[in-house]
Parts: structure tokens; sequence; C-alpha cells
């Protein structure tokens, strides 16, 4: 269900990249049908590589992932945007645990590189990568894990097949895979993510898969101005980004979760609610994350 793309950047795109630190992720911006569309993913290669390596898991009624799944060619075009991201390697670590599952392998993979490439095997660090698919032939990067030294890895599949652990994470699992490590890291659906967490409070975690927005029932009746475009509409209780792209405009957006900030707009007037904080901010010209505020009465945006 997943293809794997092999990026050489041009001039300018090398220096965006050269900032990439393993476990970041990048813009990714493709034509389909003469529009632009924007998605943020984390690249799967390690620091200093001169390639950018992406795998992406086509999602059912994801337009960027199912395009690129079937259409993607070598020699195609495509955009990068700037690196960024807060899930990061630590270096001072002796012991580290990484986790992901699903398409949350890639930040992960690119951590495992980097420690390879930086000499793992001789610095005394000890390293366990647990990953969780749903079946065998779900697992990305299978052939590279199975061969894998220096490196403890086990596998858990969730519908079937016969892994080194059984079922869903538990701490029983994260224990046997490495007990008291110093760093841990967890990427992939909400649920293992939230399971890590439990048991290792301290772990850096990232999930790209969408949250449960708690949206406002009913629209707050205000209007909201997109006042470069000259276009205004009736608040209909959605996120500012999707209002304007049901206006018939184009902003810029990745994630469209909150993480990536590629959607972020000047606010000249009027109040929003972040729908992942719950904070409801009335400051004139303040920047916000489009894609997860909703207005609150009439809203005035620089787009």
């Amino acid at each position: 269900r997943s293809v794997t793309l092999t990026l050489q950047p041009n001039a300018l795109c090398a220096r965006l990249f050269s900032e990439f630190r393993a476990g970041g992720h990048l813009n990714l911006t493709v034509e389909i049908d003469g529009r632009r569309y924007t998605r943020c993913y984390s690249p799967a290669n390690a620091e200093r590589s001169t390639l950018i390596e992406l795998t992406i898991g086509r999602h059912e009624g994801g337009r960027v992932s199912t395009f690129l799944r079937e259409r993607a060619r070598p020699g195609m075009v495509v955009g990068i945007g700037a690196v960024g991201g807060s899930f990061e390697l630590d270096r001072t670590a002796r012991r580290i645990l990484l986790v992901s599952g699903g398409s949350g392998i890639t930040p992960v993979m690119s951590m495992l590189r980097t420690l390879r490439a930086e000499g793992l095997a001789g610095s005394g660090q000890e390293v366990a990568f647990v990953h969780y698919a749903r079946t065998p032939a779900d697992v990305c990067y299978a052939a590279e894990l199975a061969t894998m030294p220096g490196v403890r890895v086990l596998r858990g599949y969730t519908r079937s097949g016969a892994g080194e652990l059984q079922g869903h994470v538990s701490a029983e699992h994260l224990g046997t895979a490495m007990a008291d490590p110093d760093a841990v890291y967890v990427c992939g659906p909400p649920a293992l993510a939230e399971a890590v967490l439990q048991v290792h409070p301290g772990a850096q975690s990232e999930s790209f898969v969408p949250p449960v927005f708690a949206a406002p029932a009913e629209s707050s009746g205000g209007r909201v101005e997109f006042a470069d475009s000259a276009v205004s509409v009736v608040d209909d209780g959605r996120t500012l980004l999707e209002q304007a792209e049901a206006a018939g405009l184009r902003p810029e957006s990745g994630c469209r979760m909150g993480i990536c900030h590629s959607c972020t707009r000047r606010k000249t007037s009027g109040a929003v609610k972040n729908l992942i904080t719950g904070a409801v901010s009335a400051a004139d010209s303040e920047d916000v994350q489009i894609c997860v505020s909703v207005p609150v009465g009439d809203v005035e945006l620089a787009l």
C-alpha cells in the first residue's frame, strides 16, 4: 500500500534540506489536475544524505498519497518546503528504544540510520527497534530490518502473522525490547503513542493521523473576510482553511493538523478558537494556523 520516492534535490532544495535532522519532516508539493497540493511527510534517510527518501502509505480517500502511489514515475518533478519538527534524536542517550506503527516507521528509520551512520557499532550505544504492522506484508523496510546488525529488532502483527511479539503494544512488549531505556521515541497511530507514553511518560512521540477536533456544533454567525482576495463568506463552523477552500481559494497547507505550520496566515481582526488547545484569541494582527482555527464571530484574514 506504499511507495518509496527517492528525490534528487536541486540547489535550492539542497540548501533547505541541509537543515534536516533525523525524525523531522518536510512539506511535499505535487500538481494534480492543474491544482497544487501540499502534504507533510517525514523522510526516512539518515542526516546529511544528499538524497531525500520518502515512503508514503496510501490512505483511503487520500488525494496526494493515492496520486503518488499510482502515478509517481522517474523524472517527475515535485516541490519541497523547509524542514522542521521537534521529534529529535538525543545523541547522548546510551540505551535507545524506538517504537513505530504502520507508516510511522519513516522518522524512526531516519533515527536508526543516522545512529548507524555515526558508528553505532563502536559507540557503546544499545538500540532496540519495535515495529507494529497489520501483517508481515504491511511492513515497510522488511528486508533492511531483517538484517540489522547491532540492533534488537522485534515485530508485532496486529491482525495475522507470527512475529516476535503478539498483538498490540504493551508494557511487556516494551520491557522485552529494552528494560530501562534512557530515551524512547514512538511514531504511529495515536493509540500506539498513548500506550507507549503510559509506560514511558518521558518518551518523545509523534503521530501524523489527523486528530478528531472538537469543532463547534454550529457556526458563530459571523462573516469571514479573506481580505487579500476580496472574498467574504458567512461562517459555517468549519476551519478557516476549509472555508477558504470552499470559497475557491487555494491557501498553502501541509499536514492539516497543526504540525507543519505551512498554513499560517495573519489575522488582522476578530477572534478565533484553536481546536487543538481550545484557546480563544482576539488579538489583532496575529498569525494563526488556519487548518486548526475556527472563527468566533467576525474575522478578517490576510489571504
